[in-house]
């Protein structure tokens, strides 16, 4: 699987866990150099609070793009560690 915005990869993995129709890949494939800090945070009822990542490519900037829950609840444990993506960035 490939996360792609702009015709750039931002992650890739043979390893993403799918939840809720999202494929959560590992965040260590995560292309650090291409994403920065979001102060955003939302919280689900079931997973807990999710934290966001901004997406940069090409002087372009897709806020709050990419997801994660750094302490996810218990029936979400397996999320851990892993990002997740929305905003036109495209999973393929």
């Amino acid at each position: 699987m490939k996360a792609i915005w702009k015709d750039t990869v931002i992650a890739e993995s043979d390893d993403t866990v799918v939840v809720e129709g999202n494929h959560y890949f590992p965040e260590a494939v995560l292309d650090k150099s291409l994403v920065s800090p979001s102060d955003t945070t939302s919280v689900c009822p079931w997973k807990g609070t999710a934290h966001y990542y901004n997406v940069e490519v090409g002087g372009e900037t897709n806020a709050d793009a990419v997801w994660y829950y750094p302490e996810p609840k218990d029936a979400a444990a397996e999320i851990r560690g892993r990002v997740a993506f929305w905003k036109g960035v495209r999973v393929e």
